[in-house]
């Protein structure tokens, strides 16, 4: 069974959103998205200063199985990317929720996240 956080919400899509302590947002893949693309061997991801639109296309997450657009769970300026997958993708595989991140938003509505998920309906929709 996938692990499913309580603290973050959920796209059906299979992205995470998780409300940082100053008000930023940090956006990855769940543990069952993780799981079935099976090995990641590349990841693109948005540019630091771009805008990122709540439900659209933000980057592109890619393993031996397939290729799978990543898309944003809230609207923003992308603030951080992940770096360190460029050298090491397959890091998503091990800690899709912690050192997996993919990018950080400043959010422009914070409040579109109430349409996502919460952990309880996301697991339900992955059962």
């Amino acid at each position: 069974m996938s692990e499913v956080r309580a603290e973050l919400k959920y796209l059906e899509s299979h992205e995470w959103a998780r409300v940082e302590t100053d008000g930023t947002v940090t956006v990855g893949i769940s543990d069952h998205a993780q799981a079935a693309l099976g090995d990641v061997v590349f990841v693109e991801l948005p540019e630091v200063g771009s805008d990122v639109t709540a439900g659209s296309e933000a980057g592109v997450v890619e393993s031996v199985k397939a290729a799978s657009d990543v898309y944003s769970p809230i609207s923003g300026e992308v603030i951080a990317v992940n770096e360190a997958l460029e050298d090491a993708p397959e890091t998503i595989n091990s800690s899709p929720y912690d050192d997996g991140w993919f990018y950080k938003v400043r959010p422009t509505e914070l409040e579109e996240l109430d349409n996502a998920l919460d952990a309880e309906a996301y697991q339900e929709a992955t059962e």
